[in-house]
């Protein structure tokens, strides 16, 4: 069977299949095949990129969004180490990264009232918190966490939303740089992250879940998240780790 990091000379046509090998022909190159669930996936490396999703300090630190709604931001913390060795490998393999993050308009002019009255929090968003105002751009809470911050070049989209596509540029960052197959990391999983899979799964995209890399404040809709992703032949995307990812990509 297929070994993770394995090439295939395959074409130019769709990526993935169940491992079977189609017939080289015209402009065919080799491709390394991730070991993914719920089958293995050929990685077209010069249509990949990583997609790293709100990892912001209102998220993960205490004092933030994520705490004032009661949860416990040890659990995200947990994923930085991984998430900062699969940004560090498509670093080092030229892959393109992109980071979003959430937050708002100073003016709150890009926030609905729904949104902002919702449930009971202890800070609403555009509240001053112990990082400045909650989740509004420019605020060192709204920005990413250090361990893993953008280098100089790197695209950060701010999204007002939970999908990274709702009003921002998002869409035409990916054609410009000419990516057809994304790895997603970040938080949380079931809301931010799989929006946006689902999202770019309905552009057309083959969407990558690194199941190391991304977390939620609850545990069990973390693994419902992943089951419903690669569910039914991967209806909205696959699984791997970030070593297996790395391994792929060559690093």
């Amino acid at each position: 069977g297929d070994v993770g990091g394995a090439l295939r000379l395959r074409g130019r046509g769709r990526a993935g299949g169940h491992g079977r090998d189609r017939p080289a022909h015209g402009g065919a190159r080799l491709m390394p095949i991730l070991q993914a669930e719920p089958f293995p996936l050929d990685l077209d490396l010069p249509a990949l990129g990583l997609v790293v999703i709100d990892m912001q300090r209102d998220f993960m630190e205490a004092g933030g969004f994520g705490a004032s709604l009661g949860n416990d931001v040890s659990l995200l913390r947990a994923i930085i180490p991984a998430t900062a060795r699969l940004i560090e490998g498509f670093r080092a393999a030229g892959l393109p990264v992109i980071h979003t993050r959430e937050c708002h308009r100073p003016d709150l002019s890009d926030l609905p009232p729904a949104k902002r009255n919702r449930g009971n929090p202890s800070l609403r968003i555009g509240d001053e918190g112990p990082m400045g105002r909650i989740l509004i751009a420019g605020e060192p809470g709204a920005d990413i966490i250090p361990e893993l911050y953008p280098l100089e070049g790197e695209t950060v989209i701010d999204k007002p939303g939970k999908g990274a596509f709702h009003a921002t540029a998002f869409g035409d960052v990916l054609k410009e740089k000419g990516l057809r197959q994304l790895v997603f990391a970040g938080v949380t999983t079931e809301v931010c992250v799989q929006t946006t899979m689902r999202e770019a799964n309905d552009r057309g995209y083959e969407c990558i879940l690194a199941v190391d890399a991304t977390e939620s404040y609850f545990p069990a809709f973390k693994q419902a998240a992943i089951e419903m992703i690669r569910a039914q032949g991967a209806i909205v995307g696959w699984t791997a780790t970030t070593d297996q990812l790395r391994e792929a990509i060559g690093v």
